[in-house]
C-alpha cells in the first residue's frame, strides 16, 4: 500500500523537525500511528524531513515543489494538473502528466495534513498557497484516489473567491478528522458539508519524552529536583502579545507588563518560575547543522529583563540550554504547574498530567485550536485572554488553588484524549 502525505504542513527542510517544537510532537506520532494501522504501507511525503527521520520512521521524502514551491508558477502548474485530472475523471485516460500526478497515480491513499492552516491562514505562508493546496487535493480526488484530511483545525474561510471551491474539495474527501470539536461548528457556520467529518484529538498528545542525560543535567542545574516551593514553567511566544505580527522585534517593554504581573503574582505566592522556550532554530543549509535558540528564547529573555527592571519577582530564571523536542517535554514533566502561550507546549504539560494554564493569542490571526484543544483535555476553564486585564492572573490563581483536583481531572481525561488521538488513524481503515 502506498500513502502520500501532502498538505499545508509541507515546509522547507528542518521546519517541521527543528523549529517550533510542537510541530515534531505531531509528525512523529502521525507517522508511527499510520504504520500501526497500515503496517505494510510505504509512506511518502512532501514535508522535507531529515535523513535521520526518514531512516528511523521509514518515510521517503519527495520534492517539496510537488505541492508548493514558493514559485510564481505554482498556481499555473496546479491549474494545468486540475485540467489533466478533469479529463481523466471523464475518460479514464491521462492526456499528459506532471511529477505530482505521477506520484498520485502510484498512491492508494492521499492524506492532506494541514494542521490549522487549511484555510485563509495558509496565505500567510505564500501567495495563493491555500488555493494551490485545494487544487492538489482536488486533483487527487479526480484521479480516483482515496483522500483524507486528518488531525486538522480548518478555517477561517473569508476569501469568498476560494471558499466555494474549498467546500467542493472538502465534500469530496473520503474522511476528515479534526483534532478538536470547535472546527466542526465553524465549518457548519460556513456552510461546509460535514457528514464525513469526525472530531477527535491531536496526535501530539501521544508524543513521548526521553529522560536523557542532558535533560537530567539541566533539571539539576536549574534546581527542579532540589529547590523548595511550587515549580512553574512559563512559555511565552509572539502570538500572545496584543500587537502583531507574531515575529515583531524589538518589542517595547510595556508589551510585557501583563505577563510580568502574572510572574510577580506567582513569586509572591512562593512559586519558582522557569521561563522557557518552546521553539528552536538552526543554520540554513548547507551550513553545518546545529540546534540553536529560536524566537521564544529572545521573548523569554526580554521578559526576564523587564522583571529585573521592575524588581518585584526574585525567584525567576530563564532555562538557558537549547533543548530538543524530547528533552523539552521531559523538563515540562517536572513542573508542578505550567503556563503556556504555545498550544503544543500546553499539550506537553496536559498530556503528562501537569496542571496547565493556556494563554490565548493576543492578535490576529486568532486560532480557535487553543480553546478546542483545551476542551479535548478537559482544561477549558484554564484558557486565559491576554487582552482582558487580570485574566491570566485570575486563571493562574484558580489553577493554583485546585492543583490536586486539576491533576486528578487530567488523570481521567487524558487517557480518553489519547485514545481519541489514536482514532484519527483507525478511521482511515474505514475508507481503504
Amino acid at each position: 500500500m502506498q500513502i502520500l502525505i501532502i498538505g499545508q504542513c509541507t515546509l522547507h527542510w528542518g521546519r517541521m523537525e527543528f523549529g517550533n517544537i510542537g510541530n515534531y510532537y505531531i509528525i512523529e506520532p502521525l507517522i508511527r500511528e499510520l504504520y500501526s494501522v497500515f503496517p505494510n504501507a510505504k509512506i511518502k511525503t512532501t514535508m522535507q524531513m531529515s535523513a535521520r527521520f526518514q531512516e528511523d520512521e521509514c518515510v521517503e521524502v519527495v520534492p517539496m515543489g510537488l505541492f508548493y514551491g514558493w514559485l510564481e508558477s505554482d498556481l499555473e502548474t496546479a491549474l494545468v494538473e486540475l485540467g489533466i485530472a478533469e479529463v481523466f475523471s471523464k475518460t479514464g485516460k491521462l492526456p499528459s502528466t506532471t511529477p505530482f500526478i505521477d506520484e498520485v497515480m502510484q498512491t492508494d491513499l492521499v492524506i492532506d495534513f494541514s494542521g490549522d492552516i487549511w484555510g485563509d491562514n495558509a496565505n500567510f505562508l505564500g501567495k495563493n498557497r491555500f488555493l494551490v493546496g485545494l487544487i492538489k487535493d482536488r486533483v487527487s480526488q479526480l484521479l480516483g484516489k482515496k483522500t483524507a484530511m486528518i488531525a486538522g483545525s480548518p478555517g477561517p474561510f473569508d476569501d469568498q473567491e476560494v471558499v466555494e471551491f474549498a467546500k467542493e474539495v472538502y465534500r469530496n474527501f473520503d474522511i476528515v478528522t479534526n483534532r478538536e470539536s470547535i472546527s466542526l461548528e465553524l465549518l457548519k457556520n460556513y456552510g461546509f458539508d460535514v457528514s464525513k467529518t469526525v472530531s477527535l484529538a491531536c496526535p501530539a498528545f501521544l508524543f513521548e519524552p526521553k529522560n536523557t542525560a542532558k535533560a537530567e543535567e539541566v533539571a539539576e542545574k536549574i534546581g527542579l529536583n532540589s529547590v523548595s516551593g511550587l515549580k512553574v514553567g512559563f512559555i511565552l511566544c509572539g502570538w500572545n502579545f496584543l500587537e502583531g505580527p507574531f515575529d515583531k522585534w524589538p518589542r517595547r517593554d510595556e508589551e510585557y507588563i501583563v505577563f510580568a504581573e502574572a510572574v510577580e503574582m506567582l513569586d509572591k505566592l512562593g512559586c519558582i518560575v522557569y521561563l522557557m522556550s518552546h521553539s528552536n532554530g538552526f543554520p540554513i543549509p548547507p551550513a553545518k547543522f546545529e540546534l540553536q535558540h529560536g524566537r521564544d528564547y529572545v521573548v523569554a529573555k526580554q521578559l526576564e529583563d523587564v522583571l529585573k527592571k521592575r524588581g518585584i519577582a526574585k525567584n525567576v530564571q530563564v532555562i538557558e540550554d537549547v533543548l530538543d523536542t524530547w528533552e523539552t517535554k521531559q523538563i515540562i514533566s517536572n513542573f508542578d504547574m505550567l503556563i503556556s502561550g504555545r498550544i503544543h507546549g500546553a499539550v506537553a504539560g496536559l498530556s503528562q498530567l501537569v496542571p496547565t494554564v493556556i494563554i490565548d493569542y493576543g492578535h490576529e490571526p486568532k486560532a480557535h485550536k487553543l480553546q478546542g484543544f483545551a476542551i479535548e483535555a478537559g482544561a477549558e476553564s484554564y484558557v486565559s485572554n491576554p487582552a482582558v486585564p487580570g485574566d491570566i492572573q485570575q486563571k493562574v490563581k484558580i489553577a493554583l488553588n485546585a492543583l490536586t483536583e486539576y491533576r486528578a481531572k487530567l488523570a481521567q481525561s487524558i487517557p480518553v484524549t489519547k485514545q481519541k488521538a489514536k482514532q484519527n488513524f483507525v478511521e482511515l481503515k474505514r475508507i481503504i
